[in-house]
């Protein structure tokens, strides 16, 4: 099979030919049908992942037809059309037993610990427990797309933030992850103001139904986000992984309010000057997420289904796996809105 090989770090990937994988006891192989490029695999690509070693096969938002089933895997068969999280949990710890998939101490990580999407097949461990039928008519180029942004958004507002309908939904970052939770958000009936830098990723936010938008480039953000919010804002998500967008969102919040980071810290940002000063006297929560757990895909599949929210427009352009290099490259500096999806693994 043909697959993308990073063999070192920042380098161009290698179309290379691999052998194809074998299904495992429990597991299953698919046929990608789909690989989202996503900032995740920008820090696999720069050497920022300390869990990577080369070389190495990245890629983790993806899904695809199953071609081959391992011993003992009952609820799938050859032909099915699936989307799996990019955390695939054991499915027998106690953390799992208690619906904490994202946190099982024997995860897989493809793209991360194990070859990943960026192929034309790719080994999907302990299928029964982890992966997700597409709904009937869902285009893979969509689902693909949701693999990690969409779902840690919708776990990110829902199982840590708990956003509520009319509350303000403050979303320092519109890359994917932005602009997923700021259609999620409001598909729960919440308000939401998007902060960047980009002037034409906060046109696409406010043309996407953002109730305001501050370009952090004129001044003060996070006092931008205050004003615009009549006191601050009820739930803030950090979807970078840096200082100064962590700080902002902090300082948004009005009193009793609640950030969730959901941007990966890496390199220099793994230690951030966190303004505990506000954390104290706006008695704050502040939560870490990462990824969604598998029992929820359903959940948020079904409402996409059932047209209750329409994440296309986070789509912004389908790509041959030749391109995947030029994709991540783009993630060095602030770039124009939507995301990349791998749809032809042909070379």
């Amino acid at each position: 099979m043909i697959a993308a090989e990073l063999r070192d770090w920042g380098a161009p990937l290698a179309l290379v030919e691999r052998a194809a994988p074998i299904a495992p006891e429990g597991g299953v192989v698919l046929r990608v049908l789909a690989c989202g490029v996503c900032r995740s695999d920008w820090h696999v690509w720069v050497g920022a992942d300390p869990d990577v070693a080369l070389p190495h096969v990245p890629g983790h938002e993806y899904c695809g037809e199953v071609v081959a089933v391992g011993p003992g895997v009952r609820r799938w068969s050859v032909g099915d059309r699936v989307i799996a999280p990019f955390i695939l949990a054991c499915g027998q710890c106690g953390d799992c037993a208690a619906g904490n998939q994202t946190i099982c101490a024997d995860q897989v990580l493809p793209g991360f610990t194990h070859p990943g999407a960026f192929a034309e097949q790719i080994a999907v461990p302990y299928a029964d427990v982890n992966l997700a039928a597409l709904p009937e008519g869902m285009a893979p180029t969509l689902a693909a797309a949701l693999g990690c942004r969409t779902t840690t958004a919708w776990q990110a507002l829902t199982g840590r933030a708990a956003l509520q309908a009319g509350e303000w939904l403050a979303i320092f970052g519109g890359g994917g992850v932005g602009l997923s939770a700021l259609l999620l958000g409001r598909a729960l009936g919440a308000r939401v103001v998007v902060v960047d830098v980009v002037p034409e990723r906060l046109d696409y936010a406010r043309a996407l139904g953002a109730d305001a938008v501050v370009n952090a480039r004129d001044g003060d953000a996070a006092e931008a986000v205050r004003t615009a919010t009549g006191g601050g804002a009820h739930v803030a998500v950090e979807a970078l992984g840096i200082a100064e967008t962590t700080v902002n969102a902090l300082k948004s919040l009005r009193k009793l309010g609640r950030m969730v980071q959901v941007g990966m810290p890496a390199g220099e940002h793994v230690t951030m000057p966190i303004p505990m000063d506000a954390v104290y006297s706006g008695q704050l929560a502040v939560y870490g997420t990462r990824g969604m757990p598998a029992h929820k895909y359903p959940t948020l599949l079904n409402m996409i289904a059932g047209g209750h929210v329409d994440l296309s427009p986070i789509v912004a352009r389908e790509v041959p796996l030749s391109k995947v290099t030029e994709e991540l490259a783009a993630f060095d500096a602030p770039g124009a809105p939507g995301v990349a999806v791998i749809t032809d693994f042909t070379g």
